[in-house]
């Protein structure tokens, strides 16, 4: 089961945060967003599907976040958490930790900002588009 958001990169671009990546709706980032990988995102956390959401609660659930930025792909896997709401109507969190608040989509993940390929960073902050695929098992 897929969720899939399209958003696109911006100037200020940084790729830095060392526990967390997002996509947000907002259509502005300050550099103090160093988490924040794209804008504008088309969809967020409470447009996903019942269904997804519901797969995505369960502890043994693997989730896979495959970014795409043109030719570029980076691939994050964790898990999912029985506290994730899905109800955050701006932006989507992935976390290493376990923490999790509404904006929270993945637990556990393997990568963060930092980790993400840094071509793909670079093409972000130049302001190309990307596809997001959230996959649950």
């Amino acid at each position: 089961m897929d969720e899939v958001v399209r958003a696109h990169g911006h100037e200020n671009v940084l790729g830095h945060h060392s526990s967390t990546f997002e996509l947000t709706s907002d259509d502005f980032l300050t550099p103090a967003g160093d988490c924040i990988l794209g804008i504008e995102a088309d969809r967020v956390p409470a447009d996903f599907a019942d269904a997804f959401v519901e797969a995505c609660q369960s502890t043994d659930a693997t989730l896979t976040a495959t970014l795409e930025v043109g030719d570029l792909t980076e691939t994050v896997t964790g898990r999912g958490h029985p506290d994730m709401t899905f109800e955050n109507e701006r932006s989507l969190v992935f976390r290493t930790s376990e923490y999790v608040d509404d904006r929270t989509v993945m637990v556990g993940a393997d990568k963060a900002a930092e980790d993400i390929d840094r071509d793909l960073v670079a093409a972000l902050a130049a302001g190309e588009a990307c596809t997001l695929t959230l996959s649950v098992e």
